[in-house]
Order: C-alpha cells, then structure tokens, then sequence
C-alpha cells in the first residue's frame, strides 16, 4: 500500500502564494504518475495538476496554467505544488493522489477514479 500525507495548507491572500507538499509513504515504488486534486464547497473533486514518474511530463487544469507548478522529488517520495497569484476561487481542499498503473508512466489521467491511493486532504482559502 502507498500512504500520502499532505502539509502547507492555510490562508493565502489574493496573488499570493502557497506551497504544498505531499510525502508518500510504503510501497513508493509502484507510483507512477501523482497529481493534485481540489474540491470547494459544493462541487465536484477536479484535477490541477498531475506529473508522471520521471517528471518528463506534466498536466494542468486550464484555472490554473501559467500560475501553479508541480513538481516531484523522487530521492524523498514527495511531490509539490507551488501555487501563484492566488486567487479566491482557488479556496478549496486540496488532494494529493497516486496512480499505479503503466498507463500512466505515460499518460496522465485527469479522472479521480484512475488514481488509487489518496490523502486526506489539507485546506487551502485565499482570502480577497
């Protein structure tokens, strides 16, 4: 099994920046592609942004292209996302997810339900 533990959430300002990190955890080994999910009140878990394996290839969600950026660092199982000029719509709770399958080691899913292994979630608001 794979654990994922996310950390950095909190209160931003409108075009601030934040930074989280997600530490995996167990069988590290298998992960082949991590991405980061939100969620705001009232709607539907959504993709920001995933990176594969060897961080040759990443996805963004169109809100937050030219503003956020994953990255990962495989010497210590963790996984970031730096994000940007902040904006109020960004306030949601933040997901860090992992997906074992060899699809991914070459394509990057933006569907929740391919990934596998899930954190429990760190809040992130930005404030106006």
């Amino acid at each position: 099994q794979v654990q994922l533990v996310e950390s950095g959430g909190g209160l931003g300002q409108a075009g601030g920046s934040l930074r989280l990190s997600c530490a995996a955890s167990g069988r590290t080994h298998i992960i082949n592609a991590m991405a980061w999910f939100r969620q705001a009140p009232g709607k539907e878990r959504e993709i920001v942004a995933a990176v594969n394996r060897s961080g040759t290839r990443r996805y963004y969600a169109d809100s937050v292209k030219g503003r956020f950026t994953i990255s990962r660092d495989n010497a210590e199982n963790t996984v970031y996302l730096q994000m940007n000029s902040l904006k109020p719509e960004d306030t949601a709770v933040y997901y860090c997810a992992a997906d074992s399958s060899l699809r991914a080691v070459a394509v990057l899913s933006p569907r929740s339900a391919e990934y596998e292994y899930w954190g429990q979630g760190t809040q992130v608001t930005v404030s106006s």
